[in-house]
């Protein structure tokens, strides 16, 4: 008998995907929320942890892992795509060449930066949520949801500003913006915790499932325990 793909799944799969690389796109630009200042990535890439919170907390930890590579890899295609269109020479017809390049060419340091950052983030919070809901035994999905977003968004955040910013900007301001980022990205997750309590409880009741990780290896490159 052939395995069946859960729609559900398949569609927060593609979300998770299609987030995480535009908002690696919109991410050079920086915007003003109030009186602080952060990236445009900040619209987008926070759904990326809802949807690793709602995966972890309906299929479990080996699914969530699998979302988290494919997602890593997709990025890493995406990239090379860019840089691949950057480089192929443009037509006569194509005056955009400089604008193009700005947009899409991110230097090694911010790529390499968001792809080490990327993964300890979400590693991190989907380990968080794991644990937590076999601690909990299944009560409390808000406080998980909240306590994971904030390892992970903090881990991501100090990982990603490091790696791209170190000895660009002083330490001070990198500190501030570390704390500004995550603590937006934190807020972002609160605000939507309505929807996202929602949410898992119509999937788990749609999907007729509730995983409890007892007994998952949580190595992250155990990609073939499904």
């Amino acid at each position: 008998m052939k395995k069946q793909v859960s729609v559900a799944f398949m569609v927060l799969g593609m979300l998770f995907t299609v987030c995480l690389i535009v908002s690696n796109i919109v991410e050079q630009k920086l915007i003003l929320i109030g009186p602080y200042e952060a990236t445009a990535g900040l619209l987008l890439f926070p759904i990326t942890y809802i949807v690793n919170d709602l995966i972890a907390e309906v299929w479990g930890y080996r699914k969530v892992r699998l979302i988290i590579w494919n997602g890593f890899l997709m990025n890493f295609l995406a990239v090379l795509v860019f840089k691949l269109s950057i480089w192929v020479p443009g037509s006569g017809n194509f005056t955009n060449q400089t604008a193009f390049a700005s947009v899409l060419g991110n230097t090694e340091r911010m790529v390499i930066a968001s792809f080490i950052a990327f993964l300890f983030g979400a590693f991190l919070n989907a380990f968080v949520m794991s644990k937590m809901k076999i601690l909990q035994k299944g009560r409390g999905f808000s406080i998980r949801a909240i306590v994971s977003t904030i390892v992970g968004e903090g881990a991501d955040s100090l990982v990603f500003f490091f790696i791209a910013f170190s000895g660009v900007i002083p330490f001070d301001d990198l500190l501030m913006l570390i704390l500004t980022q995550t603590a937006m990205k934190t807020g972002y997750e609160i605000i939507a915790l309505p929807i996202t309590n929602y949410l898992v409880k119509w999937v788990k009741k749609r999907e007729g499932i509730d995983v409890y990780d007892t007994g998952v290896s949580y190595n992250p490159l155990k990609i073939s325990d499904l």
